[in-house]
């Protein structure tokens, strides 16, 4: 029992710095909180392609923005570049390993303004083995591409929170 008291009065202890600190929660106040507002009218511009369809997708369903909301204002522009290279030549001449690299250039856009809040990169990149199936490495080049899409959703939009916190 006694070990049990000086164990929770040490960790009191260490935790009484932290609450000094000045950390905030970045989603303070939830769906009515200030950084999630704001989120909710950054309006993301139409990217061509598919990847940029799924990047598109991908930002919009986190930054909570419904079909019904009218109003922006942010604008949220992004150009893709999506390549696939071969790595890791086979004895016969082949490739045996591709690696697919998704990077996106945006910039978050105040409409009233035309101020650029954001000018940055974000990029993520995976690799893919070539196997004896065309079906298959076809699955494994979208899927790869899908899963980076969602890992360059999610730099973007880290990015983005960081910047509207901060500008609080």
């Amino acid at each position: 029992m006694k070990r049990a008291t000086r164990l929770c009065l040490a960790l009191a202890a260490f935790s009484l710095p932290l609450a000094g600190c000045g950390l905030q929660p970045i989603y303070a106040g939830g769906a009515n909180g200030v950084v999630a507002r704001e989120l909710a009218s950054i309006e993301v511009a139409p990217i061509p392609g598919r990847e940029g369809w799924l990047v598109r997708n991908a930002l919009n369903d986190r930054l909570g923005r419904g079909e019904a909301m009218t109003g922006s204002q942010y604008r949220l522009d992004v150009v893709l570049d999506d390549q696939l290279e071969g790595l890791g030549l086979l004895t016969d001449d082949t490739i045996g390993r591709q690696r697919r690299i998704l990077r996106a250039r945006y910039q978050l856009v105040d409409t009233a303004t035309g101020t650029i809040l954001v000018d940055a990169t974000a990029g993520s990149d995976a690799g893919i083995d070539v196997v004896g199936s065309e079906f298959a490495t076809i699955a494994a080049e979208q899927t790869a591409l899908e899963n980076l899409s969602q890992e360059v959703a999610d730099q973007i939009l880290v990015r983005i929170t960081r910047t509207l916190r901060e500008s609080r």
